[in-house]
Order: C-alpha cells, then sequence, then structure tokens
C-alpha cells in the first residue's frame, strides 16, 4: 500500500481540471456552430423570401429544408391548410414512396387523434418518439399520418402548427428514420421557422392586397381618363370599363344593358365570350325570373354562385339560351340614377367562382362610373342641341332682321334649320 502523494493529487486534479475545460470547450463550440448553423439558416431564408417577394413556394422549399438538416432529420413536409384538410406545398429529403403519395395526393385529412391533426386542432407542437408504437401504425391504411409515415420508414416525428392570429394556417412535421426525440432546442428551432412561415404569408398577402389596391386604382384612373377625354361618347368609356372588369374580376364576359324599347339592350361589352353572348343575346326581355332583370327592378346587387343552378326555375327564351352556354359564377349591378335603375352591369365566370365581398363593391364602383359616363353624354348632347337651336334661333332673328317685310328669305332660314335639327332629309313649308 503506497498512498498517492499530495503533487500526485494535485496534479489529477489539475487534469480534471483540464477535462472540464475540454468538456466546456467542446460544448460551447457546439452551441457556437449550432448558433451559427441557425443564423445561417435565417439569412438563407430572409434571403429567399426578399428576392421572392409575394411568392411562397421558394420561401416554404427553403425553410423546410434549412428546418429538416439543422433538426437533423431525414425528411420533412410544409402543409397549409384549404378548408378542413391540409395541402402539402414543400417536401425536403422525402423518399420516394412518400414523394410519390404525396403528389397523388396533396391534400390530407388528419383525423384529430393523429400527431399532425392534434397539432393543428390545439395548436400546440406534438412529437412521437416512435411512431412504430402507435396503435394504428400496424393497420394504416390509405393516406393516413401512420401510412405515411409508413412509405417513409419513418420513426421519431414532430409536427409544429402554424399560427395566425391565434387561427392555425398550416403544420411542419419533420421526420427521422431512427428513434431519437428532437432535443427542446429543435424543437423551438423548428417552432421559429414556422413563425418565419406564417410571417411569409403575411407578408404575401398584404403585397397581393397592395398589388390588387394598385392595379384597381389604376384601372379606375384610366376609365375617369377616357370619361373625360371623350364625355360625349359613352359607348368607349363603357367598353373600357367592361374591359378592366373582364381583367380584374377574372370573367369571361361583362355587359352593359339599358332599358330600351322594353328590352334590356346591350351597348358595351368585354371579355373572351362576349362576341357570342351580343350574339345570342343582344336584347333580354323582361322577363321577371331572370336574375338580371330582377336586379333592375329592384334596384339592388344580384350574386349567384352558380347560376346552372337557377335556370331550371326560370322562364322565357332567355333561360333557354342560356343553358347552352358557360355560364356559372354571376354578378348583376343595377346602374343606378336618381334613385332609378336605368339597366344594369352584368359579370359572368365560367366556373363556379363565388364573387367576393370586395370585388361586388369594386362592381358598384364600376357601375357609378358607368352611370357618369352615360350621364355626361346625355347632358353634352342636350346641350349641344340647345347651343344648335339658339343657333338656329339667332339666324332666323338674324335673317328678319336684315329682311324687314320679306317673308321669303325668313321662311327659307327657318325651314332650312328645323331640316337640320330634325335631322330631316328635305321639307317643305
Amino acid at each position: 500500500m503506497r498512498p498517492f502523494t499530495d503533487k500526485q493529487i494535485a496534479l489529477v486534479q489539475n487534469f480534471a481540471a483540464q477535462a472540464v475545460i475540454a468538456i466546456e470547450n467542446t460544448r460551447l463550440l457546439n452551441e457556437l456552430r449550432q448558433s451559427l448553423q441557425q443564423q445561417t439558416a435565417t439569412a438563407d431564408v430572409l434571403k429567399v423570401i426578399s428576392s421572392s417577394p409575394g411568392e411562397l413556394v421558394p420561401v416554404f422549399q427553403a425553410m423546410l429544408e434549412n428546418a429538416t438538416q439543422i433538426c437533423e432529420a431525414k425528411f420533412g413536409t410544409l402543409y397549409l391548410r384549404e378548408g378542413d384538410g391540409l395541402r402539402a406545398v414543400a417536401l425536403h429529403g422525402a423518399p420516394p414512396a412518400y414523394a410519390e403519395e404525396r403528389q397523388r395526393h396533396p391534400v390530407i385529412y388528419p383525423g384529430r387523434t393523429t400527431l399532425l391533426g392534434q397539432a393543428v386542432a390545439t395548436k400546440r407542437t406534438g412529437q412521437i418518439a416512435d411512431i412504430q408504437d402507435e396503435a394504428d401504425y400496424a393497420v394504416a391504411s390509405g393516406n393516413t399520418g401512420a401510412q405515411l409515415a409508413k412509405l417513409g420508414s419513418a420513426r421519431t416525428v414532430v409536427a409544429v402548427p402554424m399560427v395566425r392570429e391565434d387561427e392555425p394556417v398550416g403544420a411542419i412535421v419533420i421526420y427521422r428514420q431512427e428513434v431519437r426525440p428532437f432535443s427542446d432546442k429543435q424543437v423551438e428551432l423548428l417552432t421559429n421557422f414556422a413563425a418565419q412561415a406564417v410571417i411569409a404569408i403575411e407578408n404575401a398577402r398584404l403585397l397581393s392586397e397592395l398589388r390588387e389596391s394598385l392595379d384597381r386604382q389604376t384601372a379606375t384612373a384610366d376609365i375617369l381618363r377616357v370619361i373625360a377625354s371623350t364625355p360625349e361618347d359613352s359607348k368607349r368609356a363603357l367598353d373600357t370599363i367592361a374591359e378592366t372588369a373582364a381583367r380584374i374580376f377574372a370573367a369571361s364576359n361583362v355587359n352593359f344593358r339599358r332599358i330600351e324599347d322594353n328590352v334590356l339592350r346591350m351597348f358595351g361589352a368585354a371579355g373572351p365570350s362576349a362576341t357570342r353572348v351580343r350574339e345570342l343575346l343582344p336584347d333580354f326581355p323582361l322577363e321577371p325570373t331572370d336574375p338580371a332583370v330582377r336586379s333592375v327592378f329592384e334596384n339592388r346587387q344580384i350574386a349567384i354562385e352558380d347560376r346552372r343552378t337557377t335556370l331550371p326555375n326560370e322562364r322565357g327564351e332567355i333561360a333557354r339560351v342560356l343553358r347552352d352556354l358557360p355560364i356559372r359564377s354571376q354578378a348583376f349591378t343595377p346602374l343606378s340614377r336618381e334613385g332609378k335603375a336605368i339597366g344594369l352591369m352584368a359579370v359572368t365566370r365560367t366556373e363556379v367562382r363565388p364573387f367576393q365581398e370586395d370585388e361586388l363593391d369594386l362592381m358598384k364602383g364600376f357601375a357609378d362610373q358607368a352611370v357618369i359616363a352615360i350621364e355626361n353624354a346625355r347632358l353634352l348632347n342636350e346641350l349641344r342641341e340647345s347651343l344648335e337651336q339658339q343657333t338656329a334661333t339667332s339666324e332666323v332673328l338674324r335673317v328678319i332682321s336684315s329682311s324687314p317685310g320679306e317673308l321669303e328669305p325668313v321662311f327659307q332660314a327657318m325651314l332650312a334649320n328645323a331640316t337640320r335639327l330634325c335631322e330631316a332629309k328635305f321639307g317643305a313649308l
């Protein structure tokens, strides 16, 4: 038995301290490396966001790729909410069988008992250490989370919801093919990526709204410029409004009609099917069951989700003709003047895509501009006629004053002006 000397013990303690220093250095170096990776990943995502404003797919792809790599996962999927389902909008590292299934069925409907379903419903992150231990794994079939996990040979999985204003808008799911739970730090990192995805969605939405607003303001300015430059030509203004509306509302046909000779007569139209509609339906009889006619009679806007569903209840020749046309979603906006409808603006789509409230409000603005164009032309024509009548009267008075007592030149001047003003070919007095 030979005890260690104090010097030897001190030496061992020194080695132990050096070991602690080495361990701490390694820990700090790993943390620094992870921090740099995270910062680099964030920078990459922000670079994609700034270089592709309004384009979400490249942003989602960059986010998912970085999240999967940094969290040491094998593959992952980013979903966006679509009605009651979730659509896969980005994949990274997915095995062929899994990727093929996602492409074949991009929208899934996870039940509330599944990991993904719970994450979306509760707006909380969830993790399964080994999905093969789950009760439904052995009997997995169809487009379920367990079946997808089988296709990807997945074991550990984590799902992080994407939440905006307390509403779930999607989720990020990443998988490992070995049993190795994700650490709290990795889950936190994935949560940050989900938050960045929500920011990208919001940025895209705001940018889209800004573009739509600018587009609508530009369209309104163009219409007002046409109205101002040709106040006597209402048809040109109405054609311009129709062309603008067809583009903004993605409509197959936009037409304006006015009540003339007890029918709704078309006098302005635009869109791919405008020519055919003009040929088949230049006039609308005032059939009360027709929604276009009701819009005028009741002086109110009427929007129809699918015209095919209302045609069986409509009568008359118009309903029969419309059955042969690709008409689905429609909106009718009255042209109101002094509280009374003088006509309408009709907007038609060839697919069932109901018009939103902001679109219906914009249609009312277009209808008001159409009324301004019509009213400007009417007032200008009345003013022109009044000036022509005053000019004609002054010419007759001038002849009378210049030829007192001579009736023939007076009668001749009267007859010439009357024939011209009344747009007659010839006349006799």
